[in-house]
């Protein structure tokens, strides 16, 4: 019995070290990084480590996200605990950045899950993964439907533009922002709470911004 937790704590152990240098290796070299690569940054002689603990390289993207979605999935409910059935967009774009940015801030620096995820974004299949992670969480469900309750009436092409639009400010932002950071380069804002209101600032009115009709094109 005590062989078979020490096994067990082992493993769980190496799959945490795969989890943090894959992340890393992903963030700064794309998701073409091999699985020896990311066998030999997590300090594991075997360079079947990688698929002998999580089969594919989609399985251990699901890791990684899931590692930082849940703790990210505590703040959105506890903000969306606070704001109860607000009328305001400011309030439901504040529920979708806020967690993400305050998780950020709380991983120190350097960290790697804001380039991971704006890297995972680039590639269609692996970009479907962290959509239908987000769509089945309870709390974003929730918000899409707070905001889309306040937003005014949109032709669907460009409500889902401006959604599109939405999703890449905010990957990006943060992306460059945690880069930066990494580096040790200058930020347009002084704290992750900072970027944090510029971006609430932008998708306000990114999302209540007049609709130019394709007659009115110049």
């Amino acid at each position: 019995m005590a062989g078979r937790t020490v096994r067990t704590e082992r493993a769980s152990a190496t799959r945490e070290q795969i989890v943090i240098a894959a992340e890393r290796l992903f963030a700064e070299h794309g998701l073409g990084v091999s699985n020896r690569q990311i066998s030999e940054a997590a300090g594991q002689g075997n360079n079947f480590a990688v698929g002998y603990h999580f089969g594919t390289k989609t399985d251990l993207i699901r890791a990684i996200l899931r590692r930082h979605d849940e703790q990210i999935d505590v703040l959105r409910q506890r903000m969306l605990a606070g704001i109860d059935e607000s009328a305001e967009v400011r309030d439901w774009a504040a529920c979708l950045v806020r967690p993400y940015t305050e998780h950020l801030a709380a991983l120190g620096r350097p960290s790697w899950f804001a380039r991971f995820g704006a890297q995972v974004m680039t590639d269609p299949m692996y970009r479907a993964i962290i959509i239908d992670e987000a769509l089945n969480r309870p709390s974003i469900q929730r918000i899409l439907v707070g905001l889309a309750g306040c937003l005014p009436e949109l032709p669907y092409d460009v409500k889902r533009e401006r959604s599109d639009m939405a999703r890449i400010l905010l990957e990006h932002v943060c992306a460059e922002r945690e880069r930066a950071l990494a580096e040790g380069t200058g930020t347009a804002r002084a704290t992750w709470d900072d970027c944090a209101t510029g971006l609430i600032d932008a998708l306000v009115g990114l999302w209540l911004a007049p609709v130019t009709s394709r007659g009115e094109q110049s």
